[in-house]
């Protein structure tokens, strides 16, 4: 007779095990994406679908690990706090085409009727774990929220997303009354696509640092090239990590040390939110990469040590891509586990095969790529120190002059004294 019960052990791997917060809501998996239609062939599965997150909820349930994890109830954002990022014009005509029963609203992404309430607890399940953070409730937070966001402009649905959970969540979370209060947020997005529409968010902007870390010229083309830095005034705040088809877990983990992580500290966040994507494995049908559960969970312990040495411990992870329904489950479990400092029973059944697969080491190609971001990056770093020496000595000139005028001031009056009668004119002024 065949059981289904499960192991639900539990063990504490780190010292300092943290505590973590992790958002789902059954309304998640009510998107309607659509399907995928040709002239040619009969109409198949969306690639982004509910099964993905539903086995992946499945898993942290079915193990137990879900009693390890503190469950943050999710709100539906405001119109206020989406527009923070996104146009009225564009929050309404989501209204619209969801009131009309659903349609197409970008490229790749469709909706059904309960499209914008199912995207408003979507962004509003990231938001609410950035309050519970922020307001010390949890260490850290998971959100395992759908539909994703990250390619979404700030006009435009693209690539499944109609809003973008983690810009939003950065701006909203430089509102919140907190101690100490945000102000400079870090954004790292391992998804395997580029992260367009938070780029486009944070372009400009100096208080803001986004990294990614993506398959070159995947998806959106041409987009999150190497050369797209920032704009003016905010030159070196957008880092491009474009890995070559076929990078594994040595490419990524250099790519961390050699640029993430001093990205990271060079910034020196009050938050750092990241963009989770689990499409970067080798299993997954929307790319060519090479990274197993392992990678993940390296990632998200690097994310959290850097959170720990930088800004308290805060970071919020949001679910963005991640198409394989077999090996999904695994990755993000192995997030869960190292965002915890505690593991599952849970053996992954892949990872032998992901580990095993040539190549899986750095190669000279993928090192090359990463070692010219990060030539840019010093150069940047070297840049700032110039600029802050320069401001130094040009402070030190000022207070030099005014320290200058004041003794001329004082030696004026002296010198008046010095005659009676000025001495006189003066103290009739005074009294």
């Amino acid at each position: 007779l065949r059981t289904y019960t499960r192991p639900h052990t539990v063990k504490v791997m780190d010292i300092e095990a943290r505590k973590t917060g992790y958002v789902f809501e059954e309304s998640y998996l009510w998107h309607y994406p659509g399907v995928i239609r040709d002239d040619w062939v009969e109409p198949c599965e969306f690639w982004e679908n509910a099964d993905t997150k539903r086995r992946f909820h499945s898993l942290v349930t079915v193990s137990g690990f879900i009693n390890s994890l503190t469950q943050i109830k999710a709100r539906s954002a405001t119109m206020e706090e989406v527009t923070l990022f996104h146009t009225v014009e564009y929050f309404q005509s989501i209204a619209e085409q969801a009131k009309k029963g659903g349609g197409t609203v970008g490229e790749y992404v469709s909706c059904g009727p309960d499209g914008l309430a199912v995207s408003l607890l979507s962004a509003g399940g990231v938001l609410a774990a950035v309050d519970s953070v922020l307001n010390g409730v949890v260490d850290n937070a998971y959100c395992l929220v759908r539909p994703p966001g990250h390619h979404a402009e700030r006009d435009k649905a693209m690539g499944f997303c109609i809003f973008n959970n983690i810009a939003i969540a950065a701006l909203y979370a430089r509102t919140v009354p907190a101690t100490p209060a945000v102000r400079r947020v870090a954004i790292v997005d391992f998804d395997v696509h580029h992260g367009n529409g938070t780029q486009q968010c944070f372009w400009d902007d100096s208080e803001a640092l986004f990294i990614s870390l993506h398959q070159d010229n995947n998806y959106p083309m041409g987009s999150g090239l190497l050369e797209q830095r920032g704009g003016p005034g905010a030159e070196g705040t957008t880092i491009n990590l474009p890995l070559p088809p076929g990078s594994g877990h040595g490419a990524y983990e250099y790519a961390f040390q050699r640029v993430v992580l001093p990205a990271l500290r060079h910034f020196r966040p009050d938050l750092i939110l990241a963009s989770s994507g689990l499409d970067a494995s080798f299993r997954d049908p929307l790319a060519n990469m090479m990274l197993h559960s392992d990678s993940f969970r390296l990632m998200a312990s690097l994310l959290r040590g850097a959170a720990a040495e930088l800004c308290g411990g805060r970071l919020v992870l949001a679910h963005e891509g991640g198409y394989s329904k077999e090996y999904v489950p695994f990755c993000g479990l192995a997030i869960l586990e190292a965002l915890s400092g505690l593991r599952s029973a849970v053996r992954d059944p892949y990872l032998e095969e992901g580990q095993q697969l040539g190549y899986q080491d750095l190669q000279p190609l993928q090192r090359q790529l990463v070692d010219r971001a990060a030539l840019l990056l010093e150069g940047d770093f070297k840049q700032q120190e110039e600029e802050e020496i320069h401001e130094e000595r040009q402070q030190e000139k000022r207070q030099g002059q005014e320290e200058g005028e004041a003794v001329r001031a004082i030696e004026a009056v002296l010198a008046a004294f010095k005659d009676p009668q000025a001495r006189r004119n003066i103290l009739q002024k005074l009294l």
